[in-house]
């Protein structure tokens, strides 16, 4: 059994081909597929979060209606960039929005990728410390974010507040509880799977990996994965992690899914430098008839160790076609693999 569900980049476009054509659209189109999702039998809405772009940025205002608008899938974030963030804020949005939510955020959290501008997070008002650089910032913003998270008062209480406090050092409110075990962090090489365990956060493997062996995607994902949970039982945390990856998925069932991803049936895996110190590998896209999709998946040796797998939705496609390949998946894929 996995847990399945959706990664939705939230573009959108002017293009007269696309069915997102602005800010709302996306928005409003990102919660109608969640509650689609729900209802199709899926496990989790997750949103990427891009700045300055025409992508899905500010996360938990639709995290928070989500979250009121279901009753049982996960909602989640894969990923926030750090860099931008100011923990204690994050602290207070996360706990509202998983308050709605009654529990169910799943928050995925990164360093960060390449972004449309040029040091886009110092626009947001930060700046790495002296001996630091951004990536350092990210995961010192990440520590912060964590300890708080943790509930604990640090704050000294006005001896003349306006209302009344409770006793002792104050904490971020609202604070959710259980949320501390609920965060991810997005990784790419084994260094950073190993930083991820040790920090006590779920791994969360995107579409691409640093290339360390040169060998196929599906594999260097499986040895990350597994440094992962030999550096958790390492850390001796007293609770099991989670791991997922996302895929580009597109089972073919009708001619119309024919006319979009036939051309995608012989995808392979791609080597790319996107950044000048990361040679990555992305990984394949899968597009084919179920039975066939069975028996490809069944190969795919990081898919194995995975329990949760986020299918990477084509969002400008409209809210119904990609409930319809989600349907696809959940019905005529995943019982082959023993998913369902």
């Amino acid at each position: 059994m996995k847990k399945l569900g959706f990664l939705n980049f939230g573009h959108w476009s002017d293009s007269p081909h696309s069915q997102v054509r602005s800010a709302a659209d996306t928005l409003l189109q990102s919660i109608d597929l969640a509650v689609a999702t729900e209802e199709l039998g899926g496990d989790g809405a997750y949103f990427r979060v891009h700045h300055f772009a025409r992508q899905l940025a500010s996360p938990f205002p639709l995290l928070a209606a989500i979250g009121a608008k279901t009753e049982r899938i996960e909602i989640g974030t894969g990923v926030i960039d750090m860099r931008y963030e100011n923990p204690m804020y994050m602290a207070e949005d996360a706990g509202a929005a998983d308050l709605i939510s009654g529990g169910r955020l799943q928050l995925g959290i990164s360093r960060g990728s390449p972004e449309q501008v040029v040091d886009g997070w110092r626009y947001f008002g930060y700046a790495p410390a002296e001996g630091e650089d951004h990536a350092a910032m990210a995961r010192r913003h990440t520590e912060v974010f964590l300890e708080v998270l943790k509930g604990e008062g640090f704050a000294q209480p006005n001896p003349r507040p306006m209302f009344p406090n409770p006793p002792g050092l104050l904490r971020v409110e609202p604070h959710s509880p259980g949320l501390r075990e609920r965060i991810w962090w997005g990784a790419a090489s084994e260094a950073t799977v190993r930083w991820t365990a040790r920090m006590g956060m779920n791994l969360m493997s995107s579409t691409l990996v640093a290339d360390e062996t040169g060998e196929p995607f599906h594999v260097q994902q499986r040895r990350q994965i597994e440094a992962f949970r030999e550096e958790w039982a390492a850390a001796g945390h007293d609770w099991e992690p989670r791991v997922s990856v996302s895929r580009s998925i597109m089972p073919i069932t009708t001619d119309l899914d024919r006319a979009y991803f036939g051309g995608d049936a012989n995808s392979r895996d791609q080597v790319g430098q996107i950044e000048p110190q990361l040679r990555a590998v992305f990984g394949r896209s899968y597009a084919a008839e179920p039975d066939v999709l069975v028996e490809q998946l069944a190969q795919d040796e990081a898919l194995q160790l995975a329990d949760t797998v986020l299918l990477t939705v084509p969002n400008q496609l409209g809210v119904d076609y990609n409930a319809h390949l989600l349907e696809s998946l959940i019905t005529q894929v995943a019982p082959g693999l023993g998913w369902r």
